[in-house]
């Protein structure tokens, strides 16, 4: 899947069968003993039939603990020995913010494809940095914005690229959440915490992903934010693409879960209620005319889990030469997106980190 030549998802069926698997199993290395690791790669990895080769942790006590709980094979002393063993082909980085570009880098640098939480780096330039190490060592550099591969994802494009919603005139994101606790990594300057890093980041790449209807890739007009402890709470946003349409970005670390996208065209609109969790909530309800001849409908593209589509596509990508987004050149583009509504939004850009771990 790439924006520039968009391909639909298949829809998945209540009972359908998964995919066939592409040949061997991906051998994964992990750095960490993050809690999103379960539902972002072990879950999925027992699905798919990929093998987690090992892991470390900031203390080895810790990563032994979570391969006996997760079924890791084995456990190395930190995380420089997880990109030194020769069996790891892809290494998987859930670490806190200001840890991705450092050691996605240095994976790259050891010969290691990158699976990689977003964002894939603190600011642009550091993004820029990495995916430029990626290039030359040849690996390839995946962000995480697992919501792409989903059906549900897929609808909303597909809805654009058949004309049934008319051109693009507007876009909405908001996506909210419970706030952290007080000692919360997301809630540190340092580690690259913030509501845009952590919430945000969905909402802006889900706009670039409409790129090929808006007239290429959106731009921020205005911005407004408020911080907490040092980095932002909230932050919304307005965007505009080159083709006139709006676009408009809330996001929050201290509200109730939502994760809403509204596209909306001249002959109609599509709501994703949950685009960034669709396991949760897998419905897209669609609007199309007016008065006598309105009409609206709802669709349920299946509650499979997004992080099992993404580990497949990587597959694909990596055994059958399969396209996939997004790669490194993506993730930069969403970084310097996110650095330009810090900017707007009169809010600090993330600190950048030496790329050497």
């Amino acid at each position: 899947m790439t924006f520039g030549e968009y391909t639909a998802v298949p829809h998945d069926r209540p009972g359908a069968d998964a995919p066939a698997p592409s040949s061997a199993p991906l051998r994964i290395g992990i750095l960490g003993a993050a809690r999103i690791t379960d539902l972002a790669l072990v879950t999925p990895a027992r699905t798919t039939g990929d093998r987690l080769v090992v892991v470390a942790a900031r203390d080895r006590g810790r990563g032994e603990a979570f391969a006996a709980e997760h079924g890791v094979e084995r456990v190395a002393d930190d995380y420089a020995g997880v990109l030194a063993d020769a069996e790891v082909e892809v290494v998987y980085n859930p670490l806190a913010n200001a840890l991705h570009g450092p050691w996605n880098a240095a994976a790259a640098h050891a010969g290691k494809h990158v699976l990689s939480e977003k964002p894939f780096a603190a600011n642009a330039e550091e993004a820029r940095l990495v995916a430029e190490a990626a290039k030359a060592a040849g690996v390839s550099m995946i962000e995480g914005f697992h919501y792409l591969h989903h059906p549900v994802m897929g609808r909303v494009l597909e809805l654009l690229d058949s004309g049934e919603l008319g051109d693009l005139v507007e876009v909405e994101a908001h996506i909210t959440m419970p706030p952290p606790p007080d000692d919360d990594p997301r809630w540190s300057f340092e580690l690259a915490g913030g509501a845009v890093m952590d919430l945000g980041c969905y909402a802006l790449h889900a706009h670039r992903s409409l790129a090929p209807w808006g007239g290429g890739e959106p731009e921020v007009v205005g911005a407004r934010g408020a911080e907490r402890f040092g980095v932002d709470e909230w932050v919304e946003a307005d965007l505009r693409f080159p083709g006139g349409a709006r676009g408009f970005v809330y996001c929050s670390m201290n509200a109730q879960w939502r994760g809403t996208l509204r596209v909306a065209g001249t002959l109609g609109e599509v709501t994703a209620a949950d685009f960034v969790l669709p396991h949760r909530d897998d419905r897209v309800l669609v609007r199309t005319g007016c008065g006598a001849s309105a009409a609206q409908r709802t669709e349920h593209l299946g509650t499979r889990s997004s992080y099992t589509y993404q580990l497949e596509a990587l597959r694909a990508h990596l055994r059958d030469g399969a396209p996939l987004a997004p790669d490194g050149p993506d993730a930069v583009a969403t970084a310097e997106l996110i650095d330009s509504v810090y900017t707007a939004a009169g809010l600090p850009v993330r600190p950048a980190h030496a790329l050497t771990p």
